[in-house]
């Protein structure tokens, strides 16, 4: 399965999916996309020699169509969005349906919807006092954070966590089990 990885950040989950697949057994990372070219993820693909596309808003938004012949003709198989910041167009969710994988940092859908990401979800999480927070895996559709959940895991919150500590929690799950979902989506799409 050819996967490609849309980053808009520091790429760590990006970086850690590019070693899970590093052996190309089960999946081949074909390229990174990002928005940004100053972004963290893009050191850290030129270091796995991973190809680099960049896009504008702009382009994703008002010129799906030229971007969705690009992922078509690289056999993309799967999408995985990895702290991609831009809403994802209509053009491209139907192009590539049950395709497009989003990694949440809360148990949706508690936290979700737009605007809501990174620390944003952590501050809330701890002002609301909750006991436990987590991750959420899920495939992408029209709607903010509305897609059909692949995997969930959680961590417990203890009263002494801040926003920034949980953050590490959480990040620390992203890492475990954001590769273990894609795995899950690839098989789904093996079997279809």
């Amino acid at each position: 399965m050819n996967v490609v990885i849309f980053a808009s950040g520091e790429g760590s989950n990006a970086e850690r999916i590019m070693e899970h697949f590093a052996p190309g057994t089960m999946a081949r990372i074909t390229w990174v996309v990002s928005n940004r070219e100053e972004a963290g993820v893009v050191h850290r693909a030129r270091k796995f020699k991973k190809g680099i596309q960049f896009i504008s808003t702009g382009t994703l938004h008002e010129m799906p169509n030229s971007f969705i012949d690009f992922l078509k003709c690289e056999k993309t198989d799967l999408i995985v969005l990895a702290g991609f910041l831009l809403k994802i167009p209509p053009e491209l969710v139907a192009a590539f349906p049950n395709r497009i994988l989003n990694l949440h940092p809360s148990l949706l859908p508690a936290y979700g919807g737009k605007g809501m990401y990174g620390m944003k979800v952590h501050r809330a999480v701890i002002d609301n006092m909750e006991k436990k927070s987590g991750i959420s895996v899920h495939y992408v559709n029209e709607e903010y954070d509305k897609g059909e959940l692949i995997l969930q895991q959680s961590c417990d919150i203890e009263n002494e966590d801040t926003a920034e500590s949980l953050a590490q929690k959480i990040q620390q799950l992203e890492h475990i089990y954001y590769p273990k979902a894609i795995e899950l989506a690839i098989q789904k799409l093996q079997t279809t």
